[in-house]
Order: C-alpha cells, then sequence, then structure tokens
C-alpha cells in the first residue's frame, strides 16, 4: 500500500471541516441509467450473482449479506461465513463499542496541573500537562490552555513543564502497520497528548506546505501548520523555469523529526502540501504548549520532560474538555479518521479495565460483541481502524452488528455518522459523497467504506423502492484491478431500486465514473488533498 502523492491548486484548498459546494459538485461521479435495464425475473440472488461476475472478481473473493432491518431475515448471502479483511468497516465494531461503552456523552479532558507553590506571579515545582487521549486537540487549544494560566498571574515556572500521556501505553503504531506508511499521517503514532493540525482532527500530524521561489535556483518556501521547533525542515528543493517539470515530494525521515523537501517545483506552479505524521506525539504537544506558553509571557526555567505521571494531589490550574462523543462521530467516520479509532480503543481500554493499551481495548470490543450476539469467534480484529492488513471479518457479522444496534439509544447519533451517498457536502457525504449519484441509492444509502490494496468494503443501510430499509454488507478481497467500487455501488444501487418485497428487482450493472476518481487502494478522504 502505497502512499499517493498529491498536488493540489493553493486557490482550491478546503478551509476547514467544509469543503466548497463547487469543489464537491466538481469530483461527482456520473451514473447513467443502463441501457434496457428493467425487473429481472431471476431476483435478488440472480440480480446480484451477476454483479459479483465482473470480470474483475475473477479469482478473487466475495462476501456478500443482505439483510431485511425489521425482522433480520437474510434476502441474499454469498460466501457470508468467509474471513475476509474488511480495511475500514472495521470501524463499524470500534464506533459501536465506544458509543455503547464510553458514551455518547463522553469528552476528554486535557489539564494543566501542579504540585507547586506560588509566590507571586511564580510557580515553585514543575507544571504538568496531562492528557486523557484527545484526538481533536488543535494548537489552538492549548494556545487557550496557556492564556489561562497566564490570566491567573503566573509569569515564571521553576520548574519543568511534564507531559503526562500516562493514560496510554507507549505502543504507538498498531500491529502489521505497513512500514512505507510509517510518515502518513493515516498511519500516525498514538498518544494520549497529541496535536491535530486541522479541524479534520488529523492527531499527530503537521501539515507542510511548499511553494516555488521567485526566481529559478531559490529554494521553495516552506510554510508549518501548526508552526512548531518539535521538526525539522530539511529543505533541499530547487525552483526551475516555468514549465519544466513538478517533482517536489515531502516525506519523514524514519526514526527521525527530519522532513525532507526534495525535487524541482516551476515558477508558478502549484503547491505542494502534505500531512505527515511526526515521530513522538508527546513531543510534539509539549513543544506546542511551551510555544503557547510563551507567547503568553509564560517561562519555564526547566528542561521538559516526557512521559511522566501527574503526581496524587495535584491542582488543577486550566483544563480543556473535548467535544462529546457523538460528535467527534462525525470527522471519526465520515473522514474514516485511523487515529480516532485507535485512540478510542485504547480509551475503552483504560474506560473497562485501568489499561490504556491495544489488547485491553480490543477485549472490551470482543465482549461487548458477544453481548450483542456477534460470533467473536469468526472473526479477528487487531486494531481499531482497519489498518492492520491481521483484521478478518464475515460480512455475516458485520450485517449482523448493523441489525443489533438499531435499537440502542444512541443508535440515531452513530447512525447518523454514516457517510451518505452523493451527498454533496463533505461532513454529511463523507467517503460517500461521489458515489452513486443520479441513482435511487443517491442520499438514500448510509454506509461505512473500506479500502486497502486488494480489500475493499461496504456495509450499511439503504431504503429499496417498496420503502423497506435493508441491511448490507459487501467484503471483496484479492482482486487486482485498481477498484471495485463500482462492483459495491451496483449492488446498493439495486437494492435501493429494487421492490425486494414483491421479488420485483431491477439489476443495476457497475457504471465507469465520467470524472478522473482518487486512487482507489486507500480510502479516498486519507488521499489529501483530493477530496472524494
Amino acid at each position: 500500500m502505497r502512499r499517493p502523492v498529491i498536488r493540489s491548486n493553493h486557490r482550491s484548498r478546503r478551509r476547514g471541516w467544509i469543503w466548497p459546494l463547487a469543489v464537491a459538485l466538481a469530483c461527482t461521479l456520473t451514473w447513467s441509467s443502463p441501457a434496457g435495464a428493467g425487473p429481472s425475473d431471476s431476483g435478488l440472488k440472480g440480480a446480484i450473482d451477476k454483479i459479483l461476475a465482473d470480470p474483475r472478481m475473477d479469482g478473487a473473493a466475495s462476501g456478500v449479506v443482505v439483510a431485511e432491518a425489521t425482522t433480520g431475515e437474510r434476502l441474499y448471502q454469498r460466501n457470508g461465513a468467509d474471513r475476509l479483511m474488511p480495511a475500514s468497516n472495521t470501524k463499524l465494531a470500534t464506533s459501536a463499542a465506544a458509543m455503547a461503552l464510553l458514551g455518547p456523552e463522553h469528552r476528554y479532558t486535557t489539564d494543566v496541573l501542579t504540585t507547586g507553590r506560588r509566590h507571586g506571579s511564580t510557580l515553585v515545582g514543575d507544571l504538568y500537562l496531562r492528557g486523557s487521549g484527545d484526538p481533536t486537540m488543535l494548537a489552538a487549544d492549548y494556545d487557550r490552555l496557556a492564556a489561562d494560566l497566564a490570566a491567573s498571574g503566573i509569569t515564571r515556572v521553576t520548574g519543568r513543564l511534564v507531559a503526562d500521556d500516562t493514560v496510554f501505553d507507549t505502543q504507538r503504531l498498531g500491529r502489521s502497520w505497513a512500514a512505507d506508511d510509517e510518515s502518513a499521517y493515516y498511519s500516525a503514532q498514538i498518544s494520549a497528548l497529541t496535536v491535530a493540525p486541522d479541524t479534520d482532527y488529523d492527531a499527530g500530524t503537521v501539515v507542510v506546505e511548499a511553494t516555488p521561489g521567485e526566481r529559478p535556483g531559490e529554494r521553495p518556501a516552506v510554510k508549518l501548520t501548526p508552526p512548531t521547533d518539535h521538526v525539522r525542515l530539511d529543505i533541499r528543493g530547487t525552483t526551475v523555469p516555468a514549465g519544466q517539470a513538478d517533482t517536489l515530494t515531502v516525506e519523514r525521515q524514519h526514526g527521525t523529526n527530519t522532513i525532507t523537501i526534495s525535487g524541482n517545483v516551476p515558477i508558478g506552479g502549484d503547491a505542494t502540501k502534505e500531512w505527515i505524521a511526526v515521530w513522538e506525539p508527546t513531543g510534539y504537544a509539549a513543544a506546542v504548549f511551551s510555544d503557547a506558553l510563551a507567547a503568553h509571557g509564560v517561562r519555564i526555567l526547566g528542561a521538559p520532560r516526557l512521559g511522566l505521571p501527574t503526581p496524587p494531589g495535584a491542582r488543577s490550574l486550566a483544563a480543556h474538555r473535548s467535544m462529546p462523543l457523538k460528535e467527534l462521530m462525525l470527522p471519526f467516520m465520515k473522514l474514516s479518521n485511523n487515529m480516532h479509532a485507535e485512540a478510542l480503543t485504547k480509551t475503552i481500554g483504560h474506560r473497562t479495565s485501568g489499561r490504556g493499551t491495544w489488547a485491553a481495548g480490543l477485549a472490551a470490543v470482543d465482549s461487548w460483541l458477544r453481548k450483542e450476539g456477534i460470533a467473536t469467534g469468526t472473526l479477528r480484529q487487531v486494531d481499531g481502524s482497519g489498518l492492520s492488513r491481521m483484521n478478518l471479518f464475515p460480512a455475516e457479522q458485520l450485517a449482523a452488528l448493523l441489525l443489533s444496534v438499531r435499537d440502542a439509544p444512541w443508535f440515531a447519533d452513530w447512525y447518523a455518522s454514516l457517510p451518505v451517498a452523493c451527498h454533496p457536502d463533505r461532513a454529511v457525504g463523507g467517503t460517500l459523497r461521489s458515489r452513486m449519484c443520479n441513482t435511487p441509492a443517491a442520499l438514500n444509502a448510509r454506509a461505512k467504506t473500506g479500502s486497502l490494496t486488494g480489500a475493499s468494503a461496504l456495509s450499511g443501510f439503504v431504503t429499496d423502492a417498496a420503502g423497506r430499509e435493508l441491511v448490507h454488507s459487501i467484503v471483496l478481497n484479492n482482486h487486482l484491478a485498481s477498484s471495485v467500487k463500482s462492483i459495491e455501488d451496483a449492488i446498493v444501487v439495486t437494492l435501493a431500486s429494487s421492490r425486494t418485497a414483491q421479488n420485483t428487482i431491477t439489476t443495476a450493472p457497475p457504471r465507469t465514473a465520467r470524472t478522473p476518481a482518487p486512487a482507489a487502494d486507500l480510502e479516498c478522504a486519507w488521499q489529501k488533498p483530493v477530496p472524494c
């Protein structure tokens, strides 16, 4: 699985959580009605079997289950018990367990504390920055903590800034995550103290933007968001005359925080913008907070320390509370945010057993799934996000999960977090915003996508032409084609356009997008700045 090199026009970039509507519509996929399509006499089985006979699935594996949502009756099953890589469909289990075990009102707290004494404007002792796992902390949030501390009258700290990330363990990367994804923002390190550079809340990441110089031979101008000395920029790139090839790359060196900008960028060329995962997010958070304290006139005399616990009895000087989980679910699920999934998994572990580890969190998820009637002995989950290729889920168990949560008290909030087919608003359509447009599934189907090289999945809900709500889970593996998304879409569109209660089925064959689609071996939302 390779991280694509993506370039953007500086003027067309998004601002914050919502993308401009014009950009959204520009990348919408167009669906054409198949010539001669109409009711089929072969029923639902024949219709879906025909779709799965696509040559792209030759030699590949598929697990597909369709059920009536109210009764749970299975309307279609194909290899439903086969264990396949679910990719980001793993987030269905993680997110539902988080809502059940943490609660929709759960909030993370980031605290500034001390055991020291005040002497006028001087704090004699150490200052502790204690995190609880919040993956949505922005530089602006650390700035507000610093401002609150300065407003209390403290201008000098004789001790150290201690970054307390001990609510989680020190294992930063998930099991069997790809080594070549180390600097990719969707594979960032997990810590109870971290920083997100934007309101997509890409925790543990900095944004590097390089623009050409004014004259050939000059180095490109490089901007870092947020500005921080936690990373070092090694600018080796060169500005070349207009019209020459743009070969500029941005990469972090393994095991370091040195980000190298190399290659050529032509005068008048587009900005190159990359989201880069940092090495050691706890140090990143401490550095951003230290800079904020200095900006507000608070001087710390001692050297910072990382990974030490806050002493019992420390008193709070300032605190930040995150958005509630039911709101966090939106950027998490709409944009398939891996770091949110992993932070929630470790948070579940800490809440249920006092251990902020993947093992504890996954054990709690497994226990909750079993209580929901999911046959956890038939699946394997090794992380919260689905980034690991060791995850294995049968489509039947994903469908069973979707059926089981419909009566949960938090279901409405969880359901609202699922991407909506062809909704142009990025905060609503998410990873489905450019799919199934101009079909009966548009603005109808809600589902979680999943994409890794050779693995694709789509599981969720859709209403058929007779008004009956259906649950579907489609997991496709081992295909050599770059994308099988249109096969998934054809199945869901077939369900949406059919009257399954009367066994009147309209088959919707897979269609090719009329506009260029992003690379399909990763979730489209992971391919910044290309929108879904």
